[in-house]
């Protein structure tokens, strides 16, 4: 038997498929989602640190109308397989393009509320519907 972990060793391709096949749905977009950072070249939401400049790519997973100091905030949560954001437009009650399921990229500095990443007003570009 071999001293290396399974999971140190390189996966061949009926390991890989295996993997596919008994991981949940969430699992595989969650995958996805991190490819598609890569690819963008766009900072991991789990790697952002507050008042960081960045630029993150995801899926918008909700999207809300809530108030702020009696201001109208649109708000969504951002999911990149790493780990969730805030974007929220001050201001606005919507936007059009801006709903559950659509992938954007968006630009902003980071900041800490309540202990969740939060984007305010962020410089966003929204990435075609279907497979690219």
């Amino acid at each position: 038997m071999s001293a290396v972990p399974r999971s140190d060793k390189p996966a061949g391709r009926f390991r890989r498929m295996f993997d596919r096949l008994s991981s949940s749905q969430e699992d595989l977009e969650s995958e996805e989602l991190r490819e598609d950072t890569k690819t963008t070249g766009c900072t991991r939401i789990g790697d952002c640190r507050d008042r960081q400049i960045v630029t993150v790519t995801g899926t918008l997973r909700t999207v809300t109308l809530r108030p702020r100091a009696g201001v109208p905030a649109l708000e969504a949560e951002l999911f990149d397989g790493s780990a969730a954001l805030d974007v929220v437009w001050l201001g606005r009650r919507s936007i059009t393009g801006i709903e559950p399921g659509r992938k954007l990229i968006a630009s902003g500095r980071i900041s800490l509320s309540r202990g969740r990443r939060v984007l305010f007003n962020p410089k966003y570009e929204l990435r075609p519907l279907g497979r690219e």
